[in-house]
């Protein structure tokens, strides 16, 4: 045992310490450190300059979400940031960005409660250990602040605060969840949900054959005798491969686009005619073409063949879908009846809340259970094969990570390591986590992407994949196989240094003392840790500068040029990618957890980070990006139930590290168990405490009394539901060929002769006639002149609200009437039951591109949406007799049914106000037969609201 250190001992060993260790920690914190600061200051110059990229949503919001105003001063974007609290946030940036700042507060502040007191209380029982009891040569700076060398009885307060952890966080986890089902109750009742259409519609999957018509629709919820009955009902009809000569069309037009601006820069025509090589191999094979006449004579062929398929859909009877939509009349009611039938399958199908229109992806929708067995297996040995490959560049990272006890086995690092000191302290600080950084950048990109192969129906949903996925990946590899790398290295140092001094026998021996180099060898990973949270901060700040997109532009203006297309849709807010910033602060949750009780600095690392996330993010969040599709914050589940699983794996890490220092025949380590029962006992509080709550809308009597009841007459009159949920396809907007007006003056000379000029009306300008050029195809190029460049924030306003989809049915009905196709409404075995049709024939993009006309023949058989069908009858169909029965049999002795309502509408209206109850009869039907139990509704128009949940979301 060395002799009580001094103060003066402790003073000479820090100025001393082992620059092989310190040293990349020191050099990555400096350099991140002073780069933070850089950029901030960069950003505060630019700002004012570039209030398009800095705070585009000031311009472009919804209604009355305008952010705040901020002057042109340095700092004057912080007080709007400590000002706005969540409630006035909640109404200015949604409930999904709330969500995400509220899980960034729940870590701030936790992580500084866990940073203060386990530095305040383990990092002095690990110096004053190490200097009692440990070799100034076995020891230095860093290992002295973790619990690497520490035995006895001092690790029973490495324990408790393994204790104090496990109830810090369950504490904030249990509080933040009181507040975000507040948070998730208030967007129940909020005009924005309660108005929107699809928060009364449900989705019906899996439709049997025999079913697949609105007949059969309505069948079906006949026969299930639900509660309250639908209003209408649509079964989705196919349209065959409309959606992709839309693309086709549309991406050909951005083609035609760049190759005109770069063409055309300059205000004078380029030396060299462009052209663009159809076919062959990495430039290598294939045929030359005119790009210019190539990409005009695509886009004519393209756009006759969509009027000529939307023309056969409006003419043409249509083999029906697996899936299909009936809209409540109320939103209370379409939630009370996907919450009775949750986790059922009625006659095979599914039920539940339809989701908001723009979120769906249409083509996982149809998907046959044997389609998604099969996509679901490939998709998953496709996950496995890429996280296998993966594991290269983690090998690569370890690598790097280790580079100082490589640099005594390679001379060349030694020597480097040596003559270069700071070089090779940079090298390996800050070269790691770098690695890391990009590597995984693109793994979310590969996640999402299988996750709608394997046939995820929302955009939503395909976020939680990615979270779980993406989170259950990075655990993995940065931390299980990252150690075990590290161990794979230390082994083989031992294995080195033993090798001319050793016997093989002795060699093969001394491998009981694996364990312990495993135990050391994830504790002194910490270090590495401790240059991952500094670059992970500066990686925030660099994300609020936006440096690379401003450089990017920059760039792209001057070699390439920017259509107006590009200026137009660059100008708008980008989409906050939920998934990857939620598994970024998961992850670096999960370590400063893990490594908390084992090397204190990485907590408070990560306490730092987060704190510097949380201003970040909010500017963001309140400026710049905008939440894609709002899903009601349903994420919080999905990233609470992480963050308890990172709790887990500290518990785990715990008992490994108590049972390898003190001995596993001691059973001392037993004592690390409580911990991690209280969790899994925690998690099932909080699973039937907030779950169904957070899940299902319970709306209480008065709510239902309150609620907008819209009438069958009025959803079946526009055919509403028809237009809202059809395929994007049937009302989406083709792209009109655009050019700077400077540019305009040239184009009789792209196309050698001259052009006709006329006004075209311009979609993209909602309506709006513009100056264009016919070229000889009849293609028309609309002139665009500088002022019109950015994109219109009224419509803005339009594409993002809810109110622009009920004006676009009504386009798309006008459109399918005018194409001069037959009416069909109240057209004798129009969409026959069972939805029998010939074969839809394949089709080539070859021919899209040919310059041949498009016939019938050649395209695919594309099938007729459900909004020129006749309307469901109304004062004769089956709901009405029944509605009439209920209220003759339901209602006591001297109560109306219904009651008479607080406010009068008039027809036009299509709504008035819901009566207390109005309940569907369940004396027969599905629900009778045992099905479903109807006792939780009363039948005397009184609504207990602790008897009847709300339905599933």
């Amino acid at each position: 045992m060395s002799a009580p250190p001094t103060f003066n001992d402790v003073g000479d060993l820090i100025n001393q310490a082992n620059q092989r260790t310190i040293g990349p920690a020191g050099v990555a914190t400096n350099l991140a450190v002073w780069s933070s600061l850089v950029t901030v200051i960069v950003f505060n110059v630019l700002r004012p300059r570039n209030k398009m990229v800095y705070q585009p949503k000031v311009k472009y919001h919804v209604g009355d979400k305008q952010p705040p105003q901020i002057s042109n001063g340095i700092f004057s974007w912080i007080p709007p940031l400590i000002h706005s609290k969540e409630p006035y946030l909640l109404e200015k940036i949604g409930l999904d960005a709330v969500v995400f700042l509220r899980f960034l507060r729940l870590l701030r502040y936790l992580f500084l409660v866990i940073a203060f007191l386990t530095c305040a209380v383990l990092l002095p029982i690990n110096v004053k250990y190490n200097l009692d009891r440990i070799d100034r040569k076995d020891r230095d700076a860093l290992t002295m602040l973790t619990i690497r060398d520490v035995r006895g009885r001092r690790l029973f307060v490495h324990i408790g605060a393994e204790y104090l952890i496990t109830g810090l966080v369950m504490f904030f986890v249990h509080i933040n969840w009181r507040a975000v089902l507040r948070l998730r109750h208030a967007y129940f009742r909020s005009p924005e949900y309660t108005e929107s259409f699809y928060a009364r519609t449900v989705l019906v999957q899996r439709v049997p054959k025999q079913m697949q018509s609105d007949d059969g629709l309505k069948s079906l919820f006949a026969s299930l005798n639900v509660p309250y009955p639908a209003t209408s009902v649509h079964i989705a009809r196919r349209v065959g491969r409309l959606p992709e000569l839309i693309k086709y069309h549309n991406d050909a037009v951005r083609d035609l686009e760049g190759i005109l601006v770069r063409y055309l820069r300059g205000g004078s025509i380029g030396k060299k005619r462009p052209t663009v090589r159809i076919g062959g191999f990495l430039g290598i094979g294939g045929t030359k073409k005119d790009a210019i006449d190539f990409y005009t004579n695509r886009i004519q062929n393209a756009d006759r063949s969509i009027q000529e398929a939307r023309a056969q859909i409006a003419a043409s009877q249509g083999k029906a879908e697996n899936y299909g939509f009936a809209s409540m009349a109320a939103v209370p009611y379409a939630h009370i009846v996907a919450y009775a039938l949750r986790n059922k399958r009625p006659k095979g199908t599914r039920i539940e809340s339809a989701p908001n229109p723009k979120d769906i992806i249409w083509e996982n929708l149809n998907a046959s259970e044997a389609t998604l067995v099969r996509k679901k297996t490939m998709g998953w040995i496709w996950l496995s094969v890429f996280a296998f490959f993966n594991t290269i560049p983690v090998f690569a990272i370890s690598i790097l990570a280790n580079l100082n006890a490589i640099a005594h086995f390679v001379p060349f690092l030694a020597k480097i390591a040596n003559d270069h000191t700071y070089f090779f302290a940079l090298v390996s600080g800050v070269a790691p986590p770098s690695v890391s950084a990009i590597f995984g950048y693109f793994f979310p990109m590969v996640m999402r992407w299988l996750s709608r192969y394997q046939g995820g129906v929302t955009q939503s949903r395909l976020d939680r994949a990615v979270i779980a996925r993406y989170f259950a990946f990075m655990i993995i590899s940065q931390l299980i196989i990252f150690t075990l790398i590290g161990v794979a290295f230390n082994a083989g140092e031992q294995i080195v240094r033993q090798i001319g001094k050793a016997s093989f026998e002795q060699i093969i021996h001394n491998l009981d003392k694996l364990p312990g180099t495993i135990n050391s060898t994830y504790i002194n990973q910490s270090s590495y840790w401790l240059t991952f949270f500094p670059l992970r901060g500066f990686l925030v700040v660099f994300d609020l500068a936006q440096i690379i997109k401003l450089v990017w532009t920059s760039i792209r203006t001057r070699l390439f040029g920017r259509t107006p297309r590009d200026i137009r849709e660059w100008t708008q807010p980008p989409d906050f990618e939920y998934a990857v910033y939620y598994v970024n602060m998961l992850f670096m949750a999960a370590v400063g957890i893990i490594f908390a009780p084992l090397a204190p600095l990485v907590a408070a690392m990560a306490c730092v980070v987060f704190w510097i996330s949380s201003l970040v993010y909010k500017y963001q969040l309140m400026f710049v990006f905008i939440t894609h599709v709002e899903s009601g914050g349903r994420l919080w589940n999905v990233v609470v139930n992480r963050l308890l699983i990172s709790l887990v794996f500290m518990q785990c890490l715990m008992a490994l590290t108590i049972g390898l220092q003190l001995g596993w025949s001691s059973f001392e380590w037993v004592a690390t168990l409580p911990p991690l029962i209280t969790v899994v006992l925690f998690k099932g509080y909080i699973r039937r405490t907030f779950n169904s709550k957070f899940r299902y809308y319970i709306p209480s009597e008065d709510e239902i009394a309150r609620s907008k009841v819209h009438s069958e007459r009025a959803d079946n009159k526009g055919n509403r539901l028809a237009n809202r949920f059809g395929h994007p396809a049937l009302h989406a907007d083709l792209f009109t060929p655009m050019l700077h007006a400077r540019m305009m003056p040239l184009l009789p000379q792209v196309y050698r002769g001259r052009l006709e000029t006329k006004e075209t009306k311009m979609n993209e300008y909602g309506g709006q006639k513009m100056a264009a050029q016919v070229t000889p195809e009849g293609i028309k190029i609309a002139s665009v002149e500088q002022g019109d460049l950015e994109y219109d924030p009224a419509l803005y306003q339009r594409d993002r609200g809810e109110l622009d989809w009920d004006q676009r049915s009504i386009s798309t009905t006008r459109l399918l009437g005018d194409m001069g196709a037959p009416n069909l409404q109240g057209r004798p075995g129009f969409f026959a039951h069972d939805g029998r049709s010939s074969p839809a024939p394949s089709i080539s993009y070859d021919q899209y591109g040919a310059k041949a006309p498009a016939t019938p023949e050649n395209l695919p058989l594309l099938y007729p949406t459900d909004s020129r069908q006749a309307s469901m009858t109304t004062d004769s169909s089956i709901y009405a007799q029944q509605m009439q029965w209920a209220s003759r049999t339901n209602s006591p002795p001297g109560v109306q049914y219904p009651p008479a309502p607080v406010h009068q509408s008039t027809p036009s209206e299509g709504y008035r106000e819901a009566p207390t109850h109005r309940p569907y009869p369940s004396q027969e039907g599905y629900f009778a037969q045992g099905g479903y139990s109807t006792q939780g509704y009363p039948a005397q128009g009184v609504y207990d609201k602790d008897t009847v949940p709300g339905a599933c979301i």
